[in-house]
């Protein structure tokens, strides 16, 4: 997949059928629109193009009127959300700034400007909630109306549904903050994760006996935060089960070297000897939230925090094997139904 930041680039294909959305989680409504995008693009013989915005409109506004408590918690990270599109097939993705320029471009401009003149729109799919431009004054009838004038085709897309529960971002939102990580993935079609590079911390889990593996999230306020049992993928040629700490870590000092920054912290239960001390750094890993332990704690020492982490430990490993245990039932129980037919 190519990523663009703007449509102003020679090496933008001249033509494209595209869908516009913030895409944050990539979620299972997400990936039904994209499979119905590409499908589009090749009866066109144009290249599938996916339109996303950084920061997030809410984030933008949240910031302008200096309330930060209305920017949306953020699902996943840049890189992550680039990384599901390309998953999911799409040739070209464009990341628009979201600025002043562009909040206050009146509906009509983005369409000329944006769709007709910078991406060379055939066709374009949008949400049945679907609004843009300057006050959210463009709708769809704005759009399809433009589009027999200007000559793409324009389609709207209903809502997804999962078990009659509309499939949303701030569905996956609400399941994140409730720990729910069954329904997050069923929600998502595969686990919660966060990737990125590992970094140098404090190195303080050395000292109390639990290296970590720190990647830092960077948007200030995550969907998810605690306690998890996680898979790590990334350092060996399986995955690894460990137990990962999500947030701004509130029985340390805020002024540390992580700046008081969200960090994700993750525990390998078993820590490949070929790595060494320093061989996990620079890596990139893809962690997998799998289960919620609990919120996070502030404890009142070192030893007192030691004695936390080695617990969530030991309920992370009572996780993987109850997990284990379950599956092999399972399995089990396919295998004696075979033997029966």
């Amino acid at each position: 997949m190519k990523i663009f930041r703007g449509y102003f680039h020679p090496q933008l294909a001249r033509q494209c059928a595209l869908t516009i959305g913030n895409f944050d989680g990539v979620h299972r409504g997400h990936q039904a629109m994209l499979a119905l995008l590409k499908n589009e693009a090749r009866h066109r013989g144009v290249p599938s193009c996916a339109v996303s915005f950084e920061p997030h409109p809410r984030d933008y506004f949240a910031a302008a009127v200096r309330k930060p408590e209305l920017a949306p918690a953020r699902i996943a990270t840049l890189r992550d959300k680039l990384g599901e599109l390309e998953r999911c097939g799409i040739d070209q993705c464009v990341i628009l700034p979201f600025n002043a320029r562009l909040a206050s471009q009146p509906p009509e401009a983005f369409i000329q400007d944006v769709l007709v003149r910078g991406l060379g729109a055939r066709y374009v799919l949008v949400g049945d909630d679907f609004r843009f431009g300057a006050r959210r004054a463009g709708d769809y009838a704005m759009l399809d109306t433009a589009g027999a004038r200007l000559g793409f085709d324009v389609a709207r897309m209903n809502s997804y549904e999962v078990s009659n529960h509309r499939v949303s971002s701030s569905a996956v939102r609400d399941a994140l903050a409730q720990g729910d990580m069954a329904r997050v993935a069923s929600l998502l079609g595969r686990p919660y994760s966060i990737s990125g590079h590992v970094v140098h911390g404090r190195k303080l889990g050395r000292d109390l006996g639990f290296r970590t593996l720190n990647l830092r999230f960077a948007h200030w306020k995550p969907a998810a935060s605690g306690i998890f049992a996680v898979q790590v993928h990334g350092l060996a040629d399986y995955s690894l089960p460990g137990v990962a700490n999500l947030g701004i870590r509130p029985s340390l000092d805020p002024a540390d070297v992580n700046g008081g920054r969200v960090l994700l912290e993750t525990h390998c239960l078993d820590w490949p000897a070929s790595l060494g001390l320093d061989g996990a750094y620079g890596k990139i890993i893809r962690v997998e939230l799998l289960h919620k332990l609990h919120d996070e704690l502030k404890y009142d020492g070192l030893d007192s925090l030691k004695a936390g982490i080695s617990q969530d430990c030991d309920d992370a490993r009572a996780f993987f094997a109850d997990s284990f245990s379950t599956s092999m039932h399972l399995e089990t129980t396919r295998q004696t139904t075979r033997d029966r037919i």
